[in-house]
């Protein structure tokens, strides 16, 4: 039987003076366990010959309708961009980075629209955006018919903003999301597909609200 490591687990380690986590690799670490064991530089001592890249590693993280990845943010989000391109392309994915490509201070409509608007061109399949909250690109990139994009954060929110929403460009925030719950957030959302049925009938409602409004726009 699988043991479930939680935050609460490693945080009690952590008070307790002791920083190495004995494994035998018959764990499942949560994505915020992860985070912990990162931020307070906890061990792991491994009791078999599995690897602690074989441990995190529970999700496979590829879609069979996502294969090429714009991905784009603000300047709170560059470091965390960075790492997660690295994390796509290892699985997969090709990625196209759509800036910023620096820490300088910057606005996010900028690169939110630009991952947006090659969502909508079909240059990518969907759209991967990173600021601070993962609210603000949200709201810009939604400005744009076509466009369902979903500030996530857990895996639940992930799928089911691709199950029920067909999301087609997912916004994380850089600043309130730890880096492993960001990858299992990912996964998640990159291997599941839209369900159709009665969704699709609330996504046609809402693309006549869209043909409405930019009906109403030229009038």
């Amino acid at each position: 039987m699988k043991k479930l490591i939680t935050e609460e687990i490693i945080l009690n380690l952590y008070k307790s003076g002791r920083t190495v986590l004995k494994v035998s690799g018959n764990e499942i670490f949560t994505p915020s366990a992860l985070d912990k064991i990162r931020e307070l530089n906890i061990s792991l001592e491994k009791e078999s010959k599995q690897t602690k890249s074989e441990i995190t590693a529970n999700k496979s993280g590829e879609s069979s309708t996502i294969k090429k990845i714009g991905i784009g943010s603000d300047h709170t989000g560059f470091t965390v961009k960075k790492e997660i391109i690295g994390f796509l392309s290892e699985k997969g994915f090709e990625v196209i980075d759509y800036g910023t490509y620096d820490e300088q201070s910057c606005d996010y409509p900028d690169f939110a629209l630009t991952v947006a608007k090659n969502v909508v061109l079909n240059e990518v399949d969907a759209g991967i955006i990173f600021d601070a909250t993962g609210i603000p690109s949200a709201i810009t990139a939604n400005k744009l018919p076509g466009i369902r994009a979903a500030t996530c954060y857990n895996e639940f929110s992930a799928k089911s903003s691709r199950e029920h929403n067909n999301s087609n460009v997912l916004v994380l925030g850089a600043k309130t999301l730890g880096m492993e719950t960001i990858k299992s957030i990912l996964d998640v959302w990159l291997k599941t597909d839209f369900l159709g049925g009665r969704h699709q009938r609330r996504l046609d409602k809402i693309r006549t609200i869209e043909i409405q409004i930019l009906k109403n726009r030229k009038e």
